[in-house]
């Protein structure tokens, strides 16, 4: 039996998420309180009370989401002797959660990467206020369909796909005015809806070049090494074991698209039959039958789905 686990990306966060596992772990606890260290701010009060808007803001929202999967990890491998080694045969995580796959796969320290995710979060944050871009889902149609929708939306503005999650659900990002448009095409288009998202900016779109630049210096600065786990990257949907390939896909993901749906695929092609989220929330774990219905999938985001994993 082939396992890959996963890990979650922004969106998935929920006010209390991993407060169950600092109260039950000491492994958990070690992580909240070095991210917060690190940091320097109270994350962890951010995490188990709120309040929502605060935790929403995404330089608190992804190194949030990062301890959570980590704590998770660290509990299965610290208080149950279990590494990530024995559970799977690969990871991947989504957007974000690219950083949680590799900090569970040893590439990147939990210091190393609550810092990237500290930059990548504020510099994506400052450009999405400079930038007012907007993002849409597409539902119901292929993703040529909503590359075409995206490309006849542009009008010599960004609207470029930003997450292809699955069959038939895309999420397209850009300049305001396009993605307005994009919507109203993608119903002439055949789509079964197309609505905008609660978001900050048009993430995973040229509209974040400037955060790109950033992370590119932060990046280089980074100890990055190979991964104990093969991890399939965002980018390319593909395996990346070399520390400076990691560096170079995951400056290109800032502004390329989340290649999930494939992702999906290159696991089938690889023989595995079961895909494990670990982390807050349940929404990789939802998407893995729309592609592959044969693979099984399940979540791990508390102390009692632990146990029932463990027993």
């Amino acid at each position: 039996m082939k396992t890959a686990i996963v890990f979650p990306g922004q969106g998935s966060q929920a006010v209390g998420m991993g407060k169950d596992l600092y109260e039950n772990f000491s492994a958990a606890r070690e992580v909240f309180k070095k991210t917060d260290d690190i940091l320097g701010i109270n994350l962890s009060k951010i995490i188990f009370e709120g309040p929502s808007d605060e935790l929403t803001k995404t330089e608190n929202t992804q190194p949030a989401l990062m301890a959570v999967s980590i704590a998770l990890i660290e509990v299965l491998e610290k208080e149950f002797g279990k590494k990530i080694t024995d559970l799977c045969s690969f990871v991947a995580g989504h957007s974000l959660g690219e950083y949680s796959a590799l900090c569970a796969a040893k590439a990147i320290t939990l210091e190393e990467t609550a810092k990237l995710l500290q930059v990548r979060g504020s510099e994506m944050a400052k450009c999405g206020e400079k930038t007012q871009g907007a993002m849409a889902a597409i539902l119901g149609v292929e993703i040529e369909v909503a590359q075409a929708i995206a490309q006849e939306a542009a009008q010599g503005e960004v609207c470029q796909v930003a997450n292809d999650n699955s069959v038939g659900q895309v999420v397209i990002s850009g300049s305001k005015a396009a993605i307005d448009r994009a919507i109203e095409i993608a119903k002439s288009k055949g789509a079964k809806r197309a609505l905008a998202l609660p978001v900050s900016g048009a993430f995973h779109s040229a509209l974040m070049l400037e955060a790109q630049d950033k992370m590119k210096i932060a990046l280089s600065a980074a100890d990055v090494k190979s991964p104990i786990v093969p991890v399939v990257a965002n980018v390319s949907a593909n395996l990346v074991s070399d520390p400076n390939q990691i560096r170079d896909l995951l400056a290109q993901q800032i502004t390329g698209s989340v290649r999930w749906r494939e992702t999906m695929l290159f696991f089938a092609s690889q023989g595995v039959d079961e895909i494990i989220e670990i982390g807050s929330g349940k929404v990789l774990a939802g998407l893995v039958g729309r592609t592959c219905p044969n693979i099984k999938s399940r979540s791990i985001q508390n102390s009692e789905d632990l146990t029932t994993f463990l027993s």
